[in-house]
């Protein structure tokens, strides 16, 4: 399993994933589950994977092809982000039936993809591709999404994130849902990938792999543990009917 969180909001876009596959005990390793393609000044584009590393490794590789030898339509010739998102759910849709032709158990070769990005004289937008190859868009209401192990990291976004939060605001509440899974689930685990946009810059930002030994991921870890405890210690004590 793997969790990988995406915000679109007001300023730009906050993409983070892990990168731990887990195959059993005895078959954990590290792969990049973000991806990201663009075209400086003209589009930028990021995708994100969680489910079977062979499906979504599969469709990047097709996707990633289809650039290599200008087979249309492709993600550069897309006219916008709906159109990316389109492409990306046929590919996986088409990926599931080409593995799961010839048996009945398509759910253990699932995947769940995350689409963001912004085309010039488009708005930003932020897609969650599911199997079926269909996918709803990020919101002002709800602007983010999770895929894989989301559960652990949820409560601190639905409690402190909203669609005007600034960027640096944003990347440490989402920075928390990650320190929180990481604390509550083994099958997510260091490093993290991270990578913020800006709205309307049109670059193909570098992002940040987080390991064990980031000073600052370390620090606001600790913060955290000890900003709850001195929080709890702040609440009102129980009255005396809960005794009862």
């Amino acid at each position: 399993m793997t969790y990988c969180c995406a915000l679109r909001l007001e300023q730009g876009l906050v993409l983070i994933s892990d990168t731990r596959t887990n195959a059993g005990v005895d078959h954990i390793s590290v792969f990049r589950k973000l991806h990201t393609f663009g075209v400086v000044g003209e589009r930028f584009i990021a995708i994100q994977t969680a489910g079977n590393l062979a499906t979504t490794q599969a469709v990047i590789s097709h996707l990633q092809n289809a650039l290599n030898f200008n087979h249309e339509p492709n993600l550069y010739s897309a006219n916008n982000m709906f159109e990316v998102a389109e492409l990306v759910g046929k590919t996986l849709k088409t990926v599931l039936e080409d593995i799961t032709s010839n048996t009945q158990e398509q759910m253990n070769y699932s995947g769940s993809i995350l689409v963001a990005g912004q085309i010039k004289g488009e708005e930003m937008q932020l897609y969650n591709v599911y199997p079926q190859g269909n996918f709803i868009s990020a919101t002002t209401d709800t602007p983010y999404f999770q895929i894989g192990e989301s559960k652990y990291g949820k409560p601190i976004l639905d409690r402190a994130l909203h669609y005007d939060m600034p960027l640096d605001d944003a990347l440490r509440c989402t920075l928390i849902s990650f320190d929180s899974t990481l604390r509550s689930n083994v099958s997510v685990g260091l490093p993290l990938d991270a990578l913020v946009y800006y709205k309307d810059s049109f670059i193909i930002p570098k992002g940040k792999r987080i390991g064990e030994e980031d000073p600052y991921f370390t620090q606001i870890s600790k913060q955290w543990s000890e900003t709850l405890r001195r929080g709890l210690q702040e609440l009102p004590k129980p009255t005396e009917d809960y005794w009862v």
